[in-house]
């Protein structure tokens, strides 16, 4: 039986574009654990597994073991994580981008 965990790991796996091998590399796990975690129930998995997977994926552990967290706000809390460890001059050069962007709505 899948899990809501199980089946968020293999949405955002397949969104990527990533195979079980792939996944499983990236996340320093084993095909067969993944596997096990998108296809069955097994013991909660440990947090550092969760939190390599989330990495991974491009999202929080908080949104593969939570039902509350959109994706959207969990790819973006992974994104500002990231920016806030970012040099001033990368910084700025993001912002400066999303200048130019602008606001389409």
């Amino acid at each position: 039986m899948t899990t809501p965990i199980g089946e968020k790991i293999r949405e955002l796996r397949k969104k990527k574009g990533f195979t079980l091998d792939k996944l499983a590399e990236l996340s320093e796990s084993s095909k067969s654990y993944i596997w096990e975690l998108e296809n069955k129930d097994p013991p909660r998995p440990s947090a550092d597994k969760i939190a390599k997977i989330a990495i991974a994926l491009g999202v929080t552990p908080d949104y593969l073991i939570t039902d509350e967290v959109l994706v959207e706000d969990a790819t973006d809390t992974a994104f500002f994580r990231k920016y806030r460890t970012m040099k001033p001059a990368t910084k700025e050069k993001i912002q400066k981008m999303l200048d130019l962007i602008g606001d389409d709505e």
